[in-house]
């Protein structure tokens, strides 16, 4: 038997390291295989899309992504070529020669990728025979009417032939690694342990697929999941040969991940196997130049949704824009798991409070979940036509106006401002004025619902009464489309547009990871989590004083419905106490926690995974030095020495803003020492080891 090579987590370019050269470095191959590559269908695109870089980076032109072929999608995003390997190409020409389509090129993201895609139809033919071999490997049958398992079937038999074509070519040398994505691409996986492939397998699982059903139907979860008959839950929701899928990958593969801790405790009782490593998602974080520039972009996007505003409110327009703080929530239209229900009756108590303080502070709050509408609502398109046509008539009285200004000055004369506007002036701005003049309330919705006597989330503005009423300090707006920079209510693409809010909501139940909070952490605005997030949990185990950084976590584990409620409306109500300089302060914090986020250092988790498979397919070959899953205890951003820019942490009975307490802050903040401090921080070493084994945690103590 040869010596077995020693695998290090310090590496030449990303790639495992080892001293014998009978198997060079360069000739180890990755494989990424997903449903989502080049296809968008949710977060796991942005998942590999954002890791390409890092993982291009390390592997060079070993690096390959499967995936399904779509023209359109390879029309706008990939860029066709032959393949620079050849075991890769001659791969390829076989499977061509006995009628399949296969396509390869670079897919045109950050980092270039080299991406494989199968043509799903050009191999339809082959369904039934895939789907006994399936069946013999595996005993799960797919049932004919199931669209999406009968692709699985297909893309993960001719992601198995690829593997296996590919293979023959190495003779004993393992030189192939292939992480598989969710259900969807784990057929792949399964076929290829049954055939006994050389190759080390790793699958990752973003959401157990029953878990996500079961939080959907508003089933106490966290509390009961020692409890659930899996395969009654799974054939009840007729899903089962689908959780069969997931739960055969998942005991198949060599190495299995999830993405938050979380999840990692939801897959031990769904799936029946605890994680080996918990692999967090990361950005791709882009560091400005000028350490501010991103707080000049909240500004120039505040304006430009401040813009809207004025149009959606003519004629109740009584508020003040500059004491206007911009909320909003995004995401899949999930009213429960994403935590809409939680939010809206927040915003609910939070009206209240802020009434009865009799605050100047007013909220608006976008609910930007896309549903099924049949066009632009009438009332809110007039709004932007009326904001418009007062615009073009300010302008043009203030051009007539400057030019009798400028002809006194020029005359050394001071112009009586009483006759500088002459009578059609007054009447062309009387005219304006009586056209903002409005019978109805400022819609809560900006489109025409389809089905809103049925929609949650209107339905539940009826029950708490969120009009926009002139009395209310909380307004609301339903905008069900995704944004973009070609709509003529809103035109911002949604970067910008959460770049110009003030706060992104998210007490998510079921949320597996949380793109939503990060990319707001990333970009520098606070957000509102739950410790049922995997972001959530996440940023509690590296932040000593999230809040301080802009980062409110909801209890929703451990606590009641009413109370994790209460406590997200304090935290509400809280932000809204703040100065502009305290929100200031907050947002040079909650941006340096992007670090925490990059995949620059996350992408270490995957790293070690890779690692980890290679010495458990390959125990004669391969070992995991001792010292390759770091023991160390993490690090944490400690909690800054200033005075917290939120209220809510050392909460009054009443609002407090003396000069004394802005002069004490003024003396105890200092931004540049706080920043070094925390990229010293960032320089500790990452705890990558698999998943701590110790005592059961416990679920909860109340349904949420």
């Amino acid at each position: 038997m040869p010596l077995a090579r020693s695998l290090s987590i310090t590496s030449l370019n990303g790639l495992p390291q080892w001293e014998d050269d009978d198997l060079p470095v360069e000739d180890l191959l990755l494989f990424e295989v997903s449903w989502e590559v080049t296809h968008k269908v949710g977060g796991i695109y942005t998942v590999i899309q954002s890791k390409a870089k890092t993982t291009a980076d390390e592997w060079g032109e070993n690096y390959f992504l499967i995936g399904p072929y779509f023209e359109q999608n390879v029309k706008t995003q990939v860029e066709l070529c032959e393949p620079p390997n050849a075991a890769v190409k001659k791969a390829m020409d076989n499977m061509k020669s006995q009628g399949c389509q296969v396509f390869f090129g670079r897919w045109l993201i950050e980092g270039s990728p080299y991406v494989l895609l199968f043509d799903i139809g050009s191999a339809a033919w082959n369904l039934d025979r895939w789907k006994g071999e399936f069946w013999d490997a595996s005993n799960i049958g797919i049932p004919y009417h199931d669209q999406e398992a009968n692709d699985a079937v297909i893309f993960g038999s001719l992601t198995a032939w690829f593997l296996k074509e590919l293979s023959c070519q190495f003779e004993d040398k393992p030189n192939i690694i292939a992480h598989f994505h969710e259900w969807q691409a784990g057929v792949g996986l399964i076929l290829a342990r049954s055939q006994k492939l050389p190759v080390a397998t790793i699958f990752t699982t973003h959401a157990t697929l029953l878990g996500r059903y079961l939080c959907a139907a508003s089933i106490d979860f966290y509390n009961n999941l020692d409890h659930f008959d899996i395969d009654k839950e799974a054939g009840e929701r007729q899903i089962y040969h689908r959780y069969c899928m997931e739960r055969a990958s998942v005991h198949c593969a060599h190495v299995f991940t999830t993405v938050s801790q979380i999840t990692a405790t939801e897959a031990e009782h769904m799936l029946k196997r605890t994680p080996d490593v918990v692999t967090p998602n990361g950005l791709n974080v882009k560091k400005f130049s000028a350490m501010h520039e991103f707080q000049n972009l909240h500004s120039m996007y505040k304006a430009r949704i401040q813009e809207f505003i004025r149009g959606h409110f003519y004629g109740h327009l009584d508020f003040d824009l500059e004491k206007t703080l911009f909320f909003f929530i995004a995401g899949r239209y999930e009213f429960s798991n994403k935590g809409a229900d939680m939010f809206l009756e927040a915003l609910s108590r939070l009206n209240f409070l802020l009434r009865v303080h009799k605050t100047d502070v007013t909220v608006v709050v976008f609910f930007i979940m896309p549903a099924k509408t049949n066009n632009f609502n009438v009332e809110t398109l007039k709004g932007q036509a009326v904001r418009k046509q007062l615009w073009d008539t300010a302008q043009f009285v203030k051009e007539k106006f400057g030019k009798k200004l400028y002809n006194a000055l020029l005359k050394g004369e001071i112009p009586d401002l009483n006759k500088i506007l002459d009578r059609d002036d007054i009447t062309i701005m009387k005219r304006a004025i009586y056209s903002t003049e409005r019978h109805c309330l400022p819609p809560v919705t900006t489109h025409n619902m389809i089905d809103d006597g049925n929609d949650p989330i209107l339905n539940t503005i009826r029950r708490i009464g969120l009009f926009n009423n002139r009395t209310d300090r909380v307004k609301v707006i339903l905008h069900p489309e995704f944004l973009s920079s070609t709509s003529p209510l809103l035109p911002l693409d949604y970067e910008e547009f959460v770049r110009g809010c003030n706060l992104g909501v998210f007490p998510s139940y079921y949320e597996p990871w949380g793109y939503t909070p990060a990319e707001c952490t990333v970009m520098g605005i606070p957000s509102v989590t739950t410790n049922l997030s995997g972001f959530g949990c996440f940023m509690q185990e590296h932040v000593s004083d999230p809040a301080a950084y802009g980062i409110y976590i909801v209890d929703r584990r451990f606590r009641s419905p009413d109370e994790s409620c209460n406590q997200l409306t304090q935290f509400l109500y809280g932000f809204c106490q703040q100065s502009l300089r305290q929100r200031i302060i907050q947002r040079n914090r909650t941006e340096r926690l992007s670090d925490l986020l990059d995949w620059r250092y996350l992408g270490r988790y995957y790293m070690h995974a890779r690692h980890l498979a290679l010495s458990r397919t390959f125990p004669d070959k391969f070992e995991m030095d001792p010292s390759a899953p770091p023991k160390t205890e993490g690090f944490r951003y400690p909690r800054p020495s200033s005075v917290p820019p939120s209220p809510s942490a050392s909460q009054h009975s009443s609002p407090q803003n003396s000069e004394a307490e802005d002069e004490d802050e003024d003396e105890r903040y200092d931004e540049d020492e706080e920043a070094e401090r925390d990229r010293q921080n960032i320089k500790s070493p990452f705890s990558l080891g698999a998943l701590p084994q110790g005592k059961k945690k416990q679920h909860g103590e109340y349904r949420n």
